[in-house]
């Protein structure tokens, strides 16, 4: 589905799926959960799933002759890592807008974690005290013309890429790659789970898996509080990807299965039921979610398994899209673990 498009290689290939054994036992055994490892996709600054969407959006920049990618998230943005992360690769300057989309005020939250590697990365990171939405930015558009009033060329990506042109084909690409893993593995994933916030990595798998009829065993996992606005921008970041890969089947809004329980009590702020899920995946397999979004998506799929959402003996492949470098901005939080 993607052989006419132009990728730029971050990445080490395709992610590994583990079976998270001891987490299905704890369940009841009721179900086989898995994880696909997107969290150890690459050698770039402890990587993640904004690299997949990259992969494609890079060429497009180089292309345009840009020399700074200027680009938007939270204090303590994944994607705004791996767009400085990616600059300093391809040798561009990076401007990072940072603003307040969390109302979480531990003492180090703006100086460690995410927003800490971007620094030393060399991105030059503006702090900006707005509110969350996963909208286009006023501060993102005031900054892409600070560089051209500076001479610069800069190159625009939305927060998580996602509402960029290209910004679903790389989770396409995730649903080819696991085709292929499914059939070295000997059978199918029963459903999918994924984080969903600014949407095009549910837009993308939601396309690919709609290529074999599973585009509505992609279960997102609702973080960002806005649900309805989220479940638009995936709804229409999807139809404008399956055109762009010529999918040949209409993405109506019914492909779109979002589960909004669990992004209490707001964006970035983790749950107690987030917090003792984080715990639980931690202890029980060693793999480490944050409390921003994987966190969440790893508690709403305990929530289900223990609900039985899904049925007996379904296989359950949990996408791990990466963020651990923000759970050191909760330090308070897990000061005793």
């Amino acid at each position: 589905m993607l052989e006419k498009f132009e990728r730029y290689p971050l990445t080490f290939g395709p992610t590994h799926i583990e079976k998270l054994e001891r987490l299905s036992q704890h369940l009841g055994g009721k179900v086989e959960l898995y994880a696909k490892r997107e969290d150890c996709n690459s050698g770039l600054a402890f990587g993640g799933n904004k690299l997949r969407k990259l992969e494609y959006i890079v060429p497009d920049a180089i292309a345009s002759n840009a020399d700074t990618l200027v680009s938007i998230g939270g204090v303590q943005s994944n994607h705004t890592r791996m767009v400085a992360a990616v600059a300093a690769k391809i040798g561009m300057k990076c401007r990072l807008v940072q603003e307040s989309w969390v109302p979480h005020e531990d003492a180090v939250y703006d100086r460690v974690g995410n927003i800490l590697l971007s620094r030393v990365m060399g991105a030059d990171v503006r702090l900006v005290d707005e509110g969350f939405d996963i909208g286009i930015r006023q501060s993102w558009e005031e900054a892409i013309a600070d560089v051209k009033a500076k001479g610069g060329k800069p190159y625009a990506i939305p927060a998580g890429a996602s509402v960029h042109k290209y910004g679903g084909l790389g989770y396409v690409g995730f649903a080819e790659e696991v085709r292929a893993q499914e059939k070295e593995l000997g059978f199918s994933f029963d459903y999918i789970v994924v984080c969903t916030v600014t949407g095009s990595t549910h837009a993308g798998m939601l396309v690919g898996f709609a290529k074999d009829g599973r585009e509505r065993k992609v279960i997102g996992i609702d973080a960002s509080f806005t649900p309805a606005q989220t479940k638009a921008q995936v709804l229409e970041i999807a139809r404008n990807t399956a055109n762009l890969v010529e999918l040949g089947k209409e993405i109506v809004e019914d492909d779109v299965v979002l589960v909004e329980d669990y992004a209490y009590p707001a964006y970035g702020v983790p749950s107690e039921e987030t917090k003792k899920a984080i715990r639980l995946c931690a202890r029980l397999e060693g793999m480490i979610t944050d409390p921003v979004y994987e966190g969440k998506s790893m508690q709403g799929m305990i929530d289900l398994v223990n609900k039985g959402y899904f049925p007996k003996e379904s296989k359950v492949l949990y996408a791990h899209l990466g963020g651990a470098p923000a759970i050191n901005g909760y330090a308070y939080t897990f000061r005793n673990g």
